[in-house]
């Protein structure tokens, strides 16, 4: 049996007036798609040190009020390499700052009703709008080497379970 790499990653949605802020990235991992904000965490660093950095860094802004809301597990490929990726997802609904386009994403508000599933990862409907419903989530996700889902078992939980 393959000895996956495990890579720890987060996640967050920024909600403001019944609208989420997502992003369009740019380059590397879901190009092209429309994805919450956050990436890899770095070592010595824990995952909530990792949302608030990679949001800084993607969209230039600060959350300053945010709440671990889901955690799911991917079977997966990420640059190449078949991984095991945890994903940690966040919500926030207040920060500091302006979201501005960086060189990874282009940030965009979104109304709650009109959320581009069709531009965005197979799983993430399933997902996000538990969590916009005010829920948490969990669950396992297998994509192949292509980002097609192969499987899941996303679904609401209560927050123990994270």
């Amino acid at each position: 049996m393959e000895e996956l790499k495990t890579l720890n990653t987060t996640i967050l949605l920024i909600e403001k007036n019944g609208k989420i802020l997502l992003g369009q990235k740019k380059r590397g991992f879901a190009k092209g798609f429309f994805i919450g904000i956050g990436g890899k965490q770095d070592p010595n660093e824990t995952i909530e040190q990792t949302m608030i950095r990679e949001t800084q860094e993607e969209i230039g802004v600060t959350p300053t009020k945010y709440e671990r809301v889901g955690i799911i597990y991917f079977d997966t490929h990420y640059k190449g390499e078949h991984v095991n990726l945890i994903l940690n997802i966040y919500k926030s609904t207040e920060y500091v700052g302006h979201p501005i386009e960086t060189d990874e994403i282009l940030p965009k508000w979104f109304d709650k009703k009109n959320i581009p599933y069709s531009l965005m990862l197979e799983d993430d409907k399933l997902w996000m709008e538990i969590v916009l419903a005010g829920k948490k989530v969990t669950g396992k996700v297998v994509f192949d080497e292509n980002l097609k889902m192969q499987s899941n078992t996303i679904r609401e939980c209560e927050g123990k379970e994270m």
